[in-house]
């Protein structure tokens, strides 16, 4: 079976998976399972009210599950994805309420470079495979042993870049606003020359 039938798998049976993402190592699961959700933030002790991101492996999947991007930000992801950043995106449909915490109004965004995992046609919640605060795992033997035990998938991926995605705000894009949230794998020049 290949890793992506196996990841797809686990995740239908509300399962959480230990997975390589193009930057570091993740966790995964179904964003609309209340009790998956609950146990990946369980085992990374990460509160429930803090968001994570909604990841598809494939941009265009993305972009059919969000019709209502606008214009302007479709055509900046399109420059930017699949790669290393998390896209903070207005969500006035109020999708993946699970994923959001307490702000149902903003969506995260990420699809990564990871093609063992493009035919994975569902989107998943995810988040690093680290204990809340802790470093990010570029290798496998990284993720903390009490994570990889209790996860139903461990996916290895060998040595990753180790740098997590950097965080971009679009949420005002359409009027040219943005804003670096969190710097990381892909660089603020490379980001700013897509978006001028």
């Amino acid at each position: 079976m290949s890793d992506a039938a196996a990841f797809s798998r686990a995740l239908a049976a509300g399962g959480v998976v230990v997975f390589p993402a193009d930057t570091v190592y993740g966790l995964a699961c179904d964003p609309e399972d209340a009790a998956a959700v609950a146990r990946l933030y369980a085992l990374k002790g990460r509160p429930p009210d803090k968001p994570a991101a909604v990841m598809f492996f494939d941009r265009e999947a993305a972009f059919a599950a969000l019709p209502e991007l606008g214009p302007r930000t479709r055509a900046l992801l399109e420059r930017l994805l699949p790669g290393g950043v998390t896209a903070l995106l207005p969500n006035s449909r109020g999708r993946f309420p699970l994923a959001c915490g307490p702000d149902p109004a903003t969506l995260g965004l990420r699809v990564p470079d990871v093609p063992a995992l493009r035919a994975v046609a569902r989107p998943v919640l995810q988040s690093s495979a680290n204990v809340a605060g802790g470093p990010d795992a570029r290798r496998l033997d990284e993720v903390p042993a009490t994570i990889r035990e209790a996860a139903d998938l461990v996916l290895d991926g060998g040595e990753l870049g180790g740098t997590p995605s950097t965080v971009i705000d679009l949420r005002g894009y359409e009027q040219g606003a943005w804003r670096i949230v969190r710097h990381g794998a892909v660089p603020e020049a490379e980001i700013a020359a897509c978006a001028s």
